[in-house]
């Protein structure tokens, strides 16, 4: 395969190309090193946004209502959603593709799955590359889906200038809060909660939440940067 043409075809917004040149990467494929070479200087344009948080907290969903407005605008969105790799089968269950079945027919709409394959960060190793890829094939809205993160996976911030963490309401307390490694790296993100009521844990201390400190109701909903 010629990575000259390969590249070429990308800038043109090939969807079948860009498929094809995003798995040589996977697969770490010297052609597709080659190709990625010739998009290098292409004009970056994207807004590249990073959603990470804990598993369960609902990223995918919120990827779900983002795509949908972004398309409202008439934007192309690429989404490149990373999931966990199996250490026993090596497979990956790539769930974040059944939660957007909706825009799965949607021409304006690029949705890649990647397995970690064994990479620590919450990224996959092709994922830089993946959102390079998109990028030159014309896509103005790129969206980063890291795996379900805890303290140490932060490498979301290194690809995305802007980073959304999700934190669901009622885990921990302030003192929690203030240990979170991937909603803290660098000041980068921005925590966000839903409202919800305050409640007592099973200690008999008051759970406040981020979100909803001082009204007992979350009235007075905090944001900040770490």
């Amino acid at each position: 395969m010629d990575p000259i043409a390969l590249a070429e075809q990308v800038k043109t917004g090939n969807v079948r190309a860009v498929s094809r040149l995003i798995t040589l990467l996977e697969n770490q494929e010297p052609v597709g090193q080659a190709a990625l070479e010739r998009l290098n200087g292409s004009p970056r344009h994207a807004a590249v946004i990073g959603v990470t948080g804990y598993p369960g907290s609902g990223k995918s969903t919120l990827i779900d209502q983002l795509v949908t407005a972004y398309r409202r605008q008439g934007k192309k969105v690429g989404i490149v959603a990373v999931d966990t790799t199996s250490p026993r089968t090596g497979g990956a269950l790539l769930g974040d593709r059944i939660r957007m079945q909706d825009h799965a027919v949607d021409g304006g709409v690029f949705i890649r799955s990647m397995a970690t394959r064994g990479e620590r960060g919450g990224l996959a190793r092709a994922t830089r590359g993946a959102v390079r890829v998109l990028e030159a094939a014309g896509y103005d809205v790129i969206l980063v889906e890291t795996v379900g993160v805890g303290q140490l996976e932060t490498d979301v911030a290194d690809v995305a200038p802007t980073v959304v963490a999700i934190v669901a309401p009622g885990l921990g307390d302030e003192v929690q809060a203030l240990a979170e490694g991937g909603p803290t790296r660098d000041g980068s993100y921005r925590r966000g909660q839903q409202r919800r009521p305050r409640r007592r844990g099973r200690d008999g201390q008051r759970l406040t939440g981020m979100a909803s400190q001082g009204d007992p109701n979350g009235g007075d909903q905090r944001r900040g940067n770490a």
